[in-house]
């Protein structure tokens, strides 16, 4: 098993939970528990690969991950009130799960033979729609769409890891370099609060 794909399956188990612990602050039942945790593991993946047209689907073709998810969703239900003193490892853990999962997502993209660009979206996608369809389901602006460095960090993620590749420095490699780089990158957005400017709209009249 390869580093990547260790860090992988941590990293759906960890969204899992966030999207168990969003989905019981929405007071949903075991099922729904179950369901927003799933749909936050493997959703970007899922995404993807609808968009790439790469079947059978990751989960669909490696089941063991819908274990996984479920496995995760359900326990959290359970201990989640253990839960909140672990926020920032919950934080760490998500961070490197986005990195990993763009870094997969690229990857997936490149051997489908698609264009660089469309290998670097493919791994953005991967990266952050898992969380974006737990924001929706649970009626939350997704948090990508706020001011958080988050889309952005699996965006340069991506471009480091395409012109590595470009530069020809070996796969492995380059996967390390870029997940040390997006996990620093994230963890410094999180710890000194870097964000893209956001809007109000004060002052806007006529499109209420």
């Amino acid at each position: 098993m390869t580093l990547l794909h260790t860090i992988f399956l941590v990293a759906i188990t960890a969204e899992a939970m966030s999207g168990a612990i969003m989905g019981m602050r929405r007071e949903m039942d075991l099922f729904g528990i179950c369901l927003i945790g799933t749909v936050t593991g493997l959703g970007g993946g899922t995404v993807r690969d609808v968009l790439l047209g790469h079947y059978p689907l990751t989960w669909i073709e490696n089941p063991e991950y819908l274990t996984f998810t479920v496995g995760a969703a359900f326990v959290t239900a359970f201990i989640a009130r253990f839960l909140h003193h672990l926020r920032q490892v919950f934080l760490l853990v998500d961070g490197l799960g986005l990195v990993a999962f763009t870094i997969i997502g690229c990857n997936v993209g490149l051997d489908m033979d698609a264009h660089p660009s469309i290998a670097v979206l493919a791994g953005v996608i991967t990266g952050i729609f898992g969380g974006l369809l737990r924001d929706v389901l649970c009626n939350e602006v997704p948090l990508v769409l706020r001011r958080d460095l988050y889309a952005t960090v699996a965006l340069f993620t991506g471009l480091l890891y395409m012109l590595l590749l470009w530069l020809q420095v070996s796969a492995s490699l380059a996967s390390l370099i870029a997940l040390g780089f997006g996990f620093t990158f994230r963890v410094l957005a999180i710890r000194y609060g870097w964000g893209l400017p956001s809007f109000t709209g004060e002052g806007i009249r006529g499109f209420e």
